[in-house]
């Protein structure tokens, strides 16, 4: 059975198949709208460093036929083959794309997926429609990645601008069509163009298998000529360049100007120029604005509006401000905010009024933590206020423009403050624990133990700085965010330094000490609580 995929989950491939051979299929549909379906073999920078490996209509596999286009057949738009043992080590992504050929916008398509099928058994499936877009004309599907080992991930995330968009995203140079061109070519029913090796029209394919490459079949003679003239059949047609744009022309008057003939006439240098009634020389007031570049001089011989630069359009201000590439569970979305995907049977806990957006399906409740817990906490200083977020969606999280960082535990144990702690998984154990020596400022005689398996969102004031435990490591007891648990912590009265070595010169000087085996660490903020 395949196994659902939403937007911004992924998985490794081992464990949906024991397989390499991969096809990967994409249904994609709009009522008056064509699309061309591509695949991007991307490098460790996720650019596309390498033309051979943009696999589209007109490039339809990579040099050593690791990435394969297939075509229309069982019921998919369009699709690929993918052995992953023979894709070269330079290649370590393939983002699969649709782009909308001609007029029309992404929130017009029909439900559609993305699906991968291995051994004639299709195992993961990602489902889209139009609701989950807006004005985009491209849209990155999903993404099949190397970390460690290959992995699946659902994308879902749109571009205004098509497939230049897409290939500038990735670092491509988009090729400038000649004009004279176009009309000297016929135009190719795209129904003519359909490859030889795609399943006939009358009878449906089942998913294909690759457990062996299947003998060649022979391709019929009206397919014999390997090349077509004139242009792909769903070659996308060249979008209007905002550099291209040039408007009538017109001559702009400023309001008030007065009468024609008492300009500059064209060619006379910028700055010469005394408007009647001007002292020579003192026109143009200190620190007054010059022309914009590309635009003409104000009051000079230009007279034609300039074009807007493309980079003021308003999406391509905030492209650099979209939402970040999908990752695990927990993805931080820059340094401040934090990102989880949740599942209905995966809640986490977060600290109260942390939620800053949410999509999908998300349902917040208070966590109580019973009589004992207010009491533990009232009396260790390690008291949380929590709420409960289920569901399915994505939460946004953040505190305070506080940094943010992700400590991921895979069966192990961390030591933290309770004030440090923006949100974790509710499959981890939380556990207070008492602090020998003296006291810690601000945090009681105690400290917080998280272990398990998932993932502690710890929020610091600033770049933190992690250390590593020596035989003599001292921490600021206000500035301590974290600490592995096998470091031991013990509170002291400093005697060797004065108080004026601490921020808070009022207070008793107390610090931390921590001992240990080499390799563990400590996490200082440059901040006191």
């Amino acid at each position: 059975m395949a196994r659902e995929f939403q937007r911004g989950h992924k998985a490794k491939i081992s464990d949906l198949t024991a397989g390499t051979d991969l096809y990967v299929g994409v249904q994609i549909s709009g009522p008056g709208l064509t699309f061309d379906i591509s695949c991007f073999g991307l490098d460790a920078e996720e650019r596309l460093s390498d033309d051979r490996y943009f696999i589209f209509f007109n490039q339809p596999k990579s040099p050593e036929d690791s990435i394969q286009l297939l075509g229309a057949q069982s019921g998919d738009t369009e699709s690929f083959r993918v052995t992953l043992d023979r894709i070269p080590s330079q290649i370590q992504k393939l983002s699969f794309t649709a782009t909308i050929d001609g007029g029309g916008q992404m929130s017009q398509i029909a439900p559609g997926y993305l699906r991968i099928v291995a051994g004639g058994e299709e195992v993961a499936r990602y489902s889209f429609d139009g609701a989950e877009f807006s004005t985009e004309r491209a849209v990155m599907l999903g993404d099949l990645y190397l970390k460690d080992v290959w992995r699946f991930a659902a994308v879902g995330q749109g571009f205004d601008g098509g497939l230049d968009a897409l290939l500038k995203n990735f670092g491509g140079e988009v090729a400038e069509e000649e004009p004279e061109a176009a009309p000297q070519q016929p135009a190719v029913p795209a129904q003519s163009q359909a490859p030889a090796f795609a399943p006939p029209a009358q009878a449906p394919a089942p998913a294909p298998s690759f457990g062996a490459p299947p003998a060649p079949a022979a391709a019929p003679s009206v397919h014999t000529a390997p090349t077509v003239a004139g242009p792909a059949p769903s070659a996308p047609a060249a979008p209007t360049s905002p550099q291209s744009f040039t408007p009538p022309g017109q001559t702009f008057t400023p309001p008030g100007a007065p009468p024609a003939g008492q300009y500059a006439p064209p060619g006379v240098p910028a700055g010469q120029f005394t408007p009647p009634g001007a002292v020579a020389g003192q026109f143009a007031p200190p620190g007054a604005p010059g022309a914009v570049p590309g635009q003409a001089q104000p009051f000079g011989g230009g007279t034609q509006l300039a074009p807007v630069p493309p980079e003021a359009n308003v999406r391509v201000v905030l492209t650099k401000y979209a939402e970040a590439p999908v990752g695990d569970r927990w993805t931080e979305q820059n340094t401040n905010l934090v990102r989880a995907t949740l599942t209905k049977d995966a809640p986490i806990l977060a600290k109260q009024g942390s939620m800053v957006a949410y999509q999908g399906d998300i349902d917040f409740a208070h966590k109580g933590s019973g009589l004992l817990g207010k009491l533990t906490g009232a009396l260790t200083g390690q008291g949380m206020s929590l709420m409960r977020c289920t569901g399915n969606g994505e939460v946004f999280l953040a505190d305070e423009a506080s940094r943010v960082f992700v400590i991921r535990l895979q069966g192990e144990q961390i030591y933290t403050s309770a004030q440090g702690v923006l949100a974790f998984d509710e499959t981890l154990e939380t556990e207070v624990r008492r602090i020998e020596g003296a006291g810690l400022p601000g945090g009681g005689f105690f400290s917080m133990l998280f272990s398990g398996t998932g993932a502690v969102v710890v929020k610091t004031r600033g770049v933190p700085v992690v250390l590593p435990v020596g035989a003599a490591t001292y921490v600021d007891g206000n500035a301590v965010i974290a600490w592995s648990a096998g470091a031991q912590a013990v509170t002291t009265t400093s005697l060797r330094l004065r108080r004026s070595g601490y921020a808070r010169q009022t207070t008793e000087a107390v610090n931390l000490q921590f001992r240990g085996a080499p390799g563990n660490f400590v996490v200082v903020q440059p901040f006191e609580v």
